[in-house]
This record gives C-alpha cells, sequence and structure tokens, in this order.
C-alpha cells in the first residue's frame, strides 16, 4: 500500500484504537487482508503496537496505538502529503488561469 494508504490508516488508528481492521477496511475501502498486511507492516517497523483488550470477552478485539516512532512518522507523512497536494493544486490554479486566457473568460 501507499505512503498515502499507511498515512489514512494511522491517522484513523489515532482517533479510534479499538477500530477493528474490518472497520477499518470499510472506512478505507479496501479489503481486509490488505488492512492487515498493512498494519503487520506497521507493527513490523515499529510505528504500530496492537493489544488485547485486558476483560474483552472476544479475544480478537485489539487495542491499536501508535508508538512515539508511529507519531513521528504520520507527522512526516502529512507534512508530504501536505506538499504534495498544494504543489497539485498551484498546478491546476496555473492551469485555469491559462484556459481563461486562452478562452477570454
Amino acid at each position: 500500500m501507499s505512503t498515502e494508504a499507511h498515512l489514512k490508516i494511522l491517522k484513523h488508528i489515532e482517533a479510534n484504537p479499538r477500530i477493528s481492521q474490518r472497520q477499518l477496511a470499510q472506512e478505507l475501502g479496501v479489503s481486509v487482508g490488505k488492512i492487515n498486511y498493512c498494519v503487520q507492516a506497521l507493527m513490523a517497523k515499529g510505528l504500530l503496537k496492537a493489544g488485547n483488550f485486558k476483560r474483552s470477552s472476544n479475544k480478537m478485539a485489539y487495542l491499536y496505538l501508535l508508538t512515539p516512532a508511529g507519531i513521528e512518522e504520520k507527522t512526516k507523512l502529512t507534512a508530504s502529503f501536505l506538499k504534495r497536494k498544494i504543489a497539485e493544486h498551484e498546478k491546476i490554479t496555473q492551469e485555469i488561469e491559462q484556459l481563461k486566457r486562452d478562452t477570454g473568460i
């Protein structure tokens, strides 16, 4: 999955640490398998940790937490995403202005 997908997953987990992989998949519009793969990769990188709910009758329920490295990575990914979107916006704005000049609007 892309860095943008990692950013979305980190943001969703930070906002709702008790979110299930199935819920996360539904919210992001991807398969549960892709979410599982991505969560495992984020955990392997040390950006995310998971633990069972202590008193949960559903032993498959996890609490996902961003590690300090995960919070730092989310911040870096957010800054990179923002820079990319600003550049796209500036390019589109220039194209619109050129089209306006070309058409006399």
